[in-house]
């Protein structure tokens, strides 16, 4: 593992291929703040955007060009010289600057989106490369579509990109159309058959129309490859492009067999994965590998019950590792006796077998009526119905103004009853309704959340549905979810937060936990 050969350079392409995708675009400055967010992760290449394509992408290269270090960044160029020079001036001032650029090569390409024969393209190729190399050391070339291109052309065209300066060849799977077998042969062959093959490294570009964008990468890998272009979260263009997060552990999991390694700080998976959703809304789908929120998620009986016993289990990986807080026992109605015993004792309840016995009757019952049932709930059980009354903050009144109206600002007011039982109103301003009524919740409790994600869906249909707020917060180091419900969104979302409070209370108050989970 400590041969350097065997490391892969992470070239992350979330603020170009990534950001083409529908609905992920972003601005110049959520641009930068990503760019950074991405060197701190450990990426080896940031491919910050399209300088040719928009005046905006001009602009969010040349500020993280200037600001972000610890990362290569690289701008993509078509093989036309206006691409290129656009691309060298937007690169002024970064410390280890990349132009990549590209043509297709595969013969549907040739004809229908170029109008160019063999010939013609390979030219244009070399004549590309070759102005990049007049403004930086650094070249990468990308054959477009490599995995439906004719292998001896394609070994041609990389042969005589390699000869005109390029440092890096990339073989993208365009459209996600190979498989993990092909793909690893068709980089053996390029290694073995382009001349000059080991003054450049290979590159893989995995889209995932067929779901095996990872797979394919990996096998790349397996085939020779030293580079890959991925995107956290796995966004992209159509179904999206190999998952970082994804390709990461699993060289780190099953590094014995791959005998691969990258420089990532998988530590900061997850909020580099949370950072990527917030600033583009897209979230991430809860059964999803690694950053999922189901990702080290348990409901089921059987499985909480080995958990507790020892996490290896049922998880492959530590969700410290990757950024998690713990893994999280889910109670719902598949799950059992020891994972709700556990889950009370967490909660600072000690009960004797009989009082277990009564409050997991009861928790039946209620998981039978509840998707999931939450720490709020098995505190009534316990403790009857008034448990939030005597165990927390309840929300007695809310008032929110949106700002809709000329010269005025969204506005928030609420009135809570504080667990000892008094009152106690504040308001506040904020840049959406949301915002204002969460800032004026942390005016009133004294307790401020470093708010992660915030989500608000429909549990019910019809004109009176319900709708589910749920807020995931850091706290004292801990992440800890609330969830609240109202057919007024603004007061599920209100309810979600206190959730969240009171957990921080009673956090506070209960006695310091046994380890739950053995390593």
């Amino acid at each position: 593992m400590s041969d350097p050969a065997a490391r892969v350079r992470i070239f992350d392409t979330s603020l170009r291929d990534g950001e083409q995708s529908p609905g992920c675009s972003m601005t110049a400055p959520q641009k930068l703040r990503f760019a950074h967010a991405l060197a701190e992760l450990g990426v080896d290449y940031i491919e910050a955007g399209f300088p040719a394509s928009s005046a905006a992408d001009m602009e969010a290269v040349r500020a993280i060009a200037r600001e972000v270090r610890g990362a290569a960044v690289a701008t993509l160029a078509r093989c036309h010289p206006g691409d290129i020079d656009a691309c060298a001036r937007a690169l002024e001032g970064a410390a280890h600057p990349r132009i990549h650029v590209f043509i297709s090569t595969s013969p549907l390409h040739r004809e229908h989106k170029l109008g160019l024969d063999r010939a013609q393209v390979l030219e244009r190729a070399v004549a590309a490369v070759e102005l990049a190399r007049r403004y930086v050391d650094d070249v990468e070339f990308s054959a477009e579509d490599a995995l439906r291109t004719e292998p001896e052309y394609l070994a041609e065209v990389c042969s005589a990109a390699v000869a005109a300066g390029a440092r890096t060849l990339n073989i993208p799977d365009t459209v996600g159309y190979t498989t993990p077998s092909e793909i690893r042969a068709l980089f053996e062959y390029l290694r073995a058959n382009v001349r000059d093959a080991e003054r450049a490294v290979f590159s893989a570009h995995c889209h995932n129309d067929l779901g095996l964008a990872v797979a394919n990468s990996l096998a790349a890998i397996e085939g020779g490859a030293r580079q890959v272009e991925c995107t956290i979260n796995g966004i992209g263009e159509r179904a999206g492009n190999c998952a970082l997060e994804e390709l990461v552990m699993a060289l780190r999991v099953r590094g014995e067999y791959y005998r691969a390694h990258t420089r990532i700080d998988a530590r900061r998976l997850v909020p580099t994965s949370r950072l990527l959703s917030r600033i583009t809304g897209m979230a991430v789908q809860r059964n999803k590998a690694v950053v999922g929120q189901n990702a080290f998620a348990h409901e089921s009986g059987i499985h909480q019950h080995g958990m507790l016993k020892h996490r290896g289990t049922y998880e492959i990986m530590r969700p410290e590792d990757v950024g998690w807080a713990q893994s999280q026992m889910v109670m719902g109605r598949h799950s059992g006796r020891a994972a709700l015993n556990d889950r009370l004792q967490a909660l600072g309840f000690n009960l004797d077998e009989a009082q277990l016995n009564a409050v997991f009757a009861g928790f039946k019952a209620l998981a039978e009526k509840k998707r999931e049932v939450f720490d709020a709930d098995l505190e009534a059980l316990v403790l009857g119905s008034d448990a939030r009354a005597t165990r927390g903050w309840r929300l007695a009144r809310l008032h929110v103004s949106t700002g809709a109206a000329e010269d005025s600002l969204p506005t928030a007011s609420v009135k809570l009853v504080e667990p000892e039982g008094a009152t106690v109103s504040e308001a506040a301003v904020g840049d959406g309704p949301v915002h204002a009524l969460f800032a004026a919740l942390a005016r009133a409790t004294g307790l401020g959340l470093e708010i992660d994600s915030y989500q608000v869906s429909s549990v019910t249909t019809g004109d009176d549905a319900q709708g589910q707020a749920q807020v995931i917060a850091r706290v004292d180091g801990a992440e800890l979810t609330g969830s609240g419900t109202s057919t007024d969104i603004l007061e599920a979302s209100a309810l979600a937060w206190l959730d969240v409070a009171n957990r921080v209370l009673r956090l506070r108050q209960a006695p310091p936990r046994r380890e739950a989970l053995r390593a």
